[in-house]
């Protein structure tokens, strides 16, 4: 779909903001009256600057109906935000007016600046007599500050059909300041595809997402969640994707099903619509307004001098992963110096963004596993995983060959994607196992894909043992909390211990402070497995659906 880049000002108070993108509307608009609440996919911000912020949501009067329009009647609708100091809105700042349609999906994404930075906002929207909930969000620091503290989280993988997204609450009732999402924020299977061990809790609506509208219709049913919008409402967010919100493992122009097929031709249809569905959905600026298949995603954030956020795009342009995917053995095209993940243009962005960071800490948020993880304790065979940087090992040196280049004071790898809790620390030369630690990774299991999953004592786990840089694993559901100060990192896993009950408790399973320049994980705390609790399966990779279900992570 291409639109318009004509722009809607509106202004008022001490900001000016725009609405995107607006589409070139009819002539002669017709402004129906709505009947009923439109605000039932919530309110959600972004991309937060020093003066601004992105302020979303997306009118829906029946979420799932079939044709993806939420229920809207025909007509361009007039949506008024407001953004103020307190929740009663009684010193309020900015507001304006924006316009949305079918075109768009009847989504409102506006762009809030000269707002003061590092301070705490709150927004809504209406429209007729209907007011959206209110919503907080925050400015990122001024550029030469250096902030005392920031409390982000971060989570990826969220199967509707999987559990209840409790996660998602107890973040949110953790008062973050900013929340990272990497990837899979929806799935796109039809009911009964893809099944929990645990059994599905309740259904998607309506068939595999191929087209607009399904994609519309799918997104919609995930933004209904109240927990899901609850973390919406708290922080702003920085999102990008992985898979699932496409198809399952794609690459670049590529569907899962490999090149050359007739499939081919209809994925790069499917990819279009996906990639505008996301955008309706999320709280992006008209950066990444797509232009048919393509979509600026990959952007950097800064937080005033403590912290870089390079949120990276690794789907959108690498190459078709290696020797059929899956997890192989010693698979040499993984080591071509000539295949990227990333691709050359977002590489080169990256590793420039090194060179130039004054960051204290500078924060890789992507989607698979970054740190070399074989699953073969023999010697002479390393089994690794195709989709994950694994199969694209010359392309992962290249990136740490360019934080080591640039001496990047402390960098720290953010990933989602495998199900699983893991830590570890980032050698400077894969595959060799030797010499101190460059980096470090922490990786998010998921809010509920896979179902319950189950807790099992990590230093008994051979992943642990095969990789002993790799420090820790857990296979429950959650998310991780960070805080981050100049002198160092605070990290909570956070697990939920069972996704298919509603509001199930939250604890801490282990925690780790990554200190100023240390570049290692420095275990804080540990909760005893109950060994009553424990799986089952203990293998490398149990309880995540990588290894028996590879097609669906």
């Amino acid at each position: 779909m291409r639109m318009s880049r004509r722009i809607l000002l509106a202004s008022s108070g001490a900001a000016a903001a725009s609405a995107v993108p607006a589409a070139a509307w009819a002539e002669t608009k017709i402004h129906p009256v709505l009947r009923s609440d439109p605000f039932t996919l919530g309110v959600a911000s972004g991309d937060p600057e020093p003066d601004g912020v992105v302020l979303w949501t997306r009118l829906a009067v029946d979420p799932l109906a079939e044709d993806g329009m939420g229920g809207m009647p025909a007509g361009v609708f007039d949506v008024k935000w407001e953004v103020a100091k307190d929740e009663r809105f009684r010193h309020r700042v900015a507001s304006g007016r924006a316009e949305t349609a079918a075109e768009v999906g009847h989504s409102v994404h506006v762009e809030v600046d000269g707002l003061q930075p590092a301070r705490e906002y709150y927004y809504r929207f209406s429209t007729g007599r209907w007011q959206s909930p209110v919503g907080r969000t925050l400015t990122a620091p001024s550029r030469r500050s250096m902030p005392a503290e920031l409390r982000m989280s971060f989570a990826s993988c969220s199967q509707f059909e999987h559990g209840y997204f409790t996660a998602y609450r107890h973040m949110a009732e953790a008062h973050p300041d900013l929340i990272l999402h990497l990837g899979d924020y929806q799935y796109e299977y039809k009911a009964g595809v893809y099944l929990s061990p645990d059994g599905n809790v309740r259904d998607h609506e309506g068939p595999e997402t191929v087209t607009l509208a399904t994609y519309r219709q799918r997104h919609a049913q995930y933004k209904t969640d109240p927990d899901l919008q609850a973390a919406h409402l708290v922080a702003p967010w920085l999102v990008i994707w992985d898979d699932h919100e496409t198809e399952n493992n794609w690459a670049d122009e590529v569907p899962e099903v490999g090149s050359d097929t007739p499939d081919t031709a209809d994925f790069l249809v499917r990819r279009a619509a996906a990639f505008q569905a996301y955008w309706e959905n999320m709280p992006l600026r008209r950066t990444s307004v797509p232009e048919g298949i393509d979509m600026q995603l990959y952007r950097r954030v800064r937080w005033g001098r403590l912290a870089n956020f390079h949120m990276l795009d690794t789907r959108q342009y690498r190459d078709d992963q290696a020797c059929g995917d899956g997890t192989q053995s010693n698979c040499a095209d993984a080591w071509d110096e000539s295949r990227t993940i990333t691709g050359a243009a977002q590489e080169e962005w990256l590793i420039d963004g090194f060179h130039e960071s004054t960051a204290r800490w500078d924060v890789i948020g992507q989607q698979v596993f970054f740190t070399q993880r074989d699953s073969s304790a023999a010697a002479d065979v390393l089994r690794t995983s195709m989709d994950g940087w694994d199969g694209y090992a010359a392309s992962r040196q290249r990136i740490i060959d360019g934080w080591v280049e640039a001496e990047v004071r402390n960098p720290v790898v953010l990933t989602g994607d495998v199900h699983t809790h893991w830590a570890g620390e980032i050698l400077p030369d894969f595959p060799d196992a030797q010499g101190d630690s460059v980096g470090v990774e922490l990786v998010a299991t998921s809010v509920t894909s896979g179902g319950n999953g189950a807790d099992s004592v990590p230093e008994d786990n051979s992943a642990l043992v095969i990789n002993p840089h790799i420090k820790f694993r857990n296979a429950q559901r959650g998310y991780v909390e960070t805080v981050i100060t100049p002198d160092r990192m605070d990290v909570n896993f956070q697990v939920v211990p069972q996704v298919t009950v509603q509001d199930a408790p939250v604890y801490t399973r282990r925690s780790y402070t990554i200190a100023d320049r240390d570049r290692s994980l420095h275990q804080t705390y540990d909760r005893p497995v109950d060994p009553s609790a424990m799986s089952r399966n203990t293998g490398p990779f149990a309880d995540s659906d990588e290894n028996a279900d590879d097609y669906l992570n």
